[in-house]
């Protein structure tokens, strides 16, 4: 009882518990030193002294790198622009606008406009011809890019430290004074319909917008986000003024820095570059409604192909769901594979060692999709015809494996290590940091610092994965999209049927277990 928390001996303070805890009157002691104890409390501010000393060792677990690291920055101003920095004292910069526009923000009359806008960003403003863009960013070394998803629009430069002023002159220049001329969207429409054969040529892509396509059925996520040939074909400048008015507002945008950036300063550029930007919308954005999952599937048979590519998903969580750090463990059990992966049969995967070792698929990736309200969680292989029914069932039975029969201590440290790396290594340069900031703010309204992530994901326990296995994975519908030589591809029923946990296969030993599904 001669320890110390942060100068307050608790040897006094322990006392009287002492007497109350082994004396033979415990209530006439307990009465006459309640009000002694209760001012030594206050006056030592023993119990924030307490929650101080707590906070302190918590934090002591944790290695140097994620306690000393530079915190984040965040400043909203006048017109409700938040601006997040976080300065990593490296000679390059990353800054870019984050908004909260993308496809699930159209309907199915303007599907795609988020993404044409993003091309015209950079057909010349006002101020700039495109030569003139293209050559100012080239002469600074710098690069500007732009990307669009379901739910965001992101602008995005880098460039050396001192150039950072530059580039949020020319971030504001093409986010407000793009001048959308009716030659540019002509010429700009047959870069966008090739670029649309370009993305159906590559089969990833193609499944996963079939698989949302048939998760969100009526809602907005069901769209694409290039939008349809008609629509790119009919696309006007009225369209884009439009969305600009509607989506491109204070309330809507975050400016994320990373790299050697001062936030004050940041702070004061952005506020002369981008002051006539609309502090909010007036667009009512819960006219968009919810967006229910709906267990079904679409199967595109084509004999032609020499594999079948599969993706089945069950509805997931959001962002900010209390369950999401518990989605991403369970992604790392499931684990991804590729044939030509160099560790081959041996990983810590145990549906990849399977599929490695029975020789079912060329690869597999467990995904984790996360969106503002919902999500989806699932796995995506690619497998022959001859072994379409064995590695679906295989996944499935993984899924129900992982829930019932339970994990091992060593399998939940080992995911918990990979989830902790991957966070990492996603946050190595200022790139990655300014996309991390950027999105955080875009869909949890602050960011996540490395040290809040490391302790959500120490905090998960096996009963969790348990739990949400049991929750969203057991005797559910799941989602189901498919392409290619499906001969022998399980039906709908067949795969609902295996999200019921099938006991008779506990007791086949594993060497000598072989997948043969009749159905």
């Amino acid at each position: 009882y001669q320890r110390r928390v942060r100068g307050a001996s608790i040897s006094r303070l322990f006392i009287p518990f002492i007497l109350f805890r082994f004396t033979q009157k415990p209530m006439s002691v307990a009465r006459k030193l309640f009000s002694g104890f209760r001012s030594k409390l206050h006056s030592t501010n023993f119990l924030g002294k307490l929650r101080q000393t707590s906070k302190f060792y918590a934090t002591q677990s944790l290695p140097s790198y994620l306690t000393l690291a530079p915190k984040t920055r965040i400043t909203t101003l006048g017109n409700n622009i938040r601006v997040a920095t976080e300065d990593i004292g490296s000679e390059v910069a990353t800054v870019g606008v984050w908004i909260d526009a993308g496809s699930v923000f159209e309907d199915d009359k303007n599907n795609g406009t988020a993404h044409f806008l993003e091309h015209m960003a950079f057909k010349g403003t006002n101020k700039r011809t495109q030569h003139q863009l293209e050559e100012e960013v080239e002469n600074l070394g710098a690069t500007l890019n732009a990307y669009t998803s379901r739910e965001q629009t992101v602008y995005v430069a880098r460039s050396f430290k001192k150039d950072v002023p530059a580039m949020i002159d020319i971030l504001s220049d093409i986010l407000q004074n793009s001048t959308l001329s009716k030659t540019n969207i002509e010429r700009e429409r047959s870069v966008i319909l090739k670029e649309k054969e370009v993305v159906e040529q590559n089969m990833e892509e193609v499944i996963f917008d079939y698989l949302h396509d048939v998760s969100f059925q009526g809602t907005p996520l069901q769209r694409t986000i290039l939008g349809t040939e008609e629509n790119i074909k009919t696309i006007q400048r009225e369209d884009l003024q439009n969305y600009i008015q509607t989506h491109y507002t204070g309330d809507r945008m975050v400016i994320a820095a990373a790299g050697g950036v001062q936030h004050d300063e940041i702070c004061r550029l952005a506020d002369k570059a981008f002051s006539a930007v609309k502090p909010k919308s007036t667009f009512d954005f819960s006219s968009l409604g919810q967006f229910p999952f709906t267990g079904s599937s679409v199967y595109i048979r084509d004999d032609l192909m020499h594999q079948a590519h599969v993706a089945i998903a069950f509805k997931g969580v959001s962002w900010e769901h209390p369950d999401y750090f518990a989605f991403l463990i369970l992604q790392s059990i499931v684990g991804s594979w590729d044939r030509n992966l160099g560790a081959g049969k041996n990983l810590s995967s145990r549906l990849a060692e399977i599929l490695a070792v029975e020789d079912l698929a060329s690869s597999l990736s467990s995904f984790n999709t996360c969106y503002n309200s919902t999500g989806l969680f699932g796995a995506y292989f690619v497998t022959d015809e001859k072994n379409a029914a064995n590695c679906t069932y295989e996944v499935m039975n993984e899924w129900q494996r992982i829930g019932k029969q339970g994990l091992s201590s060593e399998e939940l440290a080992i995911a918990k290590t990979k989830v902790k790396s991957a966070l990492l290594m996603q946050l190595d340069g200022s790139s990655n940091i300014a996309e991390d900031i950027g999105r955080n703010l875009i869909a949890l309204g602050r960011r996540l610092e490395p040290v809040e992530l490391f302790q959500r994901i120490d905090a998960i326990k096996e009963s969790d994965i348990a739990r949400i296995q049991d929750e969203y994975l057991y005797d559910a519908d799941p989602a189901v999209a498919a392409i290619g030589p499906l001969d022998t591809m399980p039906d709908y029923n067949q795969i609902r049927g295996w999200t019921y946990w099938n006991l008779s296969l506990i007791h086949i030993s594993e060497p000598t277990r072989q997948a043969e599904i009749s159905y």
